[in-house]
């Protein structure tokens, strides 16, 4: 039965040396009873964690007493290849593990017993499921079209920022820009041209922010910006870049190529707005006045 069961089993003396090894062990490890019997498991597996494993079986026969260990605490014990059909994403067996001790005749603990659970298939099902989830949560605060924040989660970060400068007084900037006549894209070249440029619109801002800047969709063809430790100056030399480089740049739809320029408005943060709506909405209205005095340009509000 021991050899026939789909458990590995390893008996090993307190020396970690070999005294048993069922044939579950031998076929996932290629090596036999009768090569490894009495040869220090260390030895042959130097990827095993020795000084891990060597508390957990000191513990085992100090105190008598079984101990478990999931895959995942630890995925494996044995890098042994997955060889299910069902699980062949995974590369290595995932395992949970037991170990009991196994007593004399005198009471005393003399070995330990290894048993070794191949639960790949329910690691996977479990790790897939954490990767929609992660990915569900993502899709929850991002938009689809551009892969920037929405407008909801851009504007939780804007309330975020407006609170952080009320605390530290730090220096920062809050920017809108839209794209200029985007109503004749749509007209002229269709939908599809007209999310093109969306996307363009976005990956050309994206690409010319930091790290700590935060870009969101707000809605249509109107995008926004958190600059944190950014004054005026400064966030009109990031939104001057933008803006010259979405005017020198072509996208090529699958209708024609498309030429397409923004306007930007932008706000420092004062004491003056009472809360992060005000302050929004007065990086909206110096977008309002760059596309009065024009459009294409950058107006600083104030």
């Amino acid at each position: 039965m021991l050899e026939s069961v789909e458990v590995g089993l390893v008996v090993l003396d307190l020396d970690f040396r070999v005294q048993a090894w069922n044939s579950f062990m031998e076929n996932h490890s290629g090596i036999t009873a009768s090569k490894i019997r009495n040869r220090v498991l260390f030895e042959l597996f130097p990827d095993i964690p020795e000084a891990w494993l060597t508390r957990k079986v000191d513990a085992v026969a100090l105190l008598n007493t079984r101990a478990f260990t999931s895959w995942e605490q630890r995925p494996y014990l044995f890098q042994f290849r997955n060889t299910r059909p069902i699980t062949g994403t995974e590369d290595y067996m995932y395992q949970n593990l037991t170990i009991s001790p196994l007593t004399g005749s005198n009471g005393q603990v003399e070995k330990v017993c290894l048993m070794v659970y191949d639960v790949t298939d329910t690691a996977t099902s479990k790790r897939a499921l954490e990767r929609a989830n992660e990915q569900l949560a993502k899709l929850s605060m991002t938009d689809r079209l551009t892969g920037l924040l929405n407008r909801g989660t851009w504007e939780n970060l804007v309330d975020a920022e407006f609170e952080r400068f009320r605390r530290y007084g730090q220096a920062t900037c809050l920017v809108m820009f839209d794209i200029d006549f985007f109503k004749k894209v749509n007209d002229n070249h269709g939908h599809l041209a007209g999310d093109e440029v969306i996307k363009h619109a976005a990956e050309i801002a994206r690409n010319n922010l930091r790290q700590s800047d935060s870009i969101g969709r707000y809605g249509g063809e109107e995008f926004g910006i958190v600059l944190p430790e950014t004054d005026a100056e400064g966030a009109r030399v990031i939104c001057e870049r933008i803006r010259e480089s979405i005017e020198q740049s072509v996208v090529q739809t699958t209708t024609a190529p498309i030429r397409y320029t923004v306007s930007v408005g932008l706000s420092q943060l004062t004491d003056r707005p009472k809360n992060h709506m005000k302050w929004m909405q007065q990086a909206d209205e110096a977008l309002y006045a760059a596309k009065k005095s024009g459009r294409n340009n950058v107006v600083v509000f104030g």
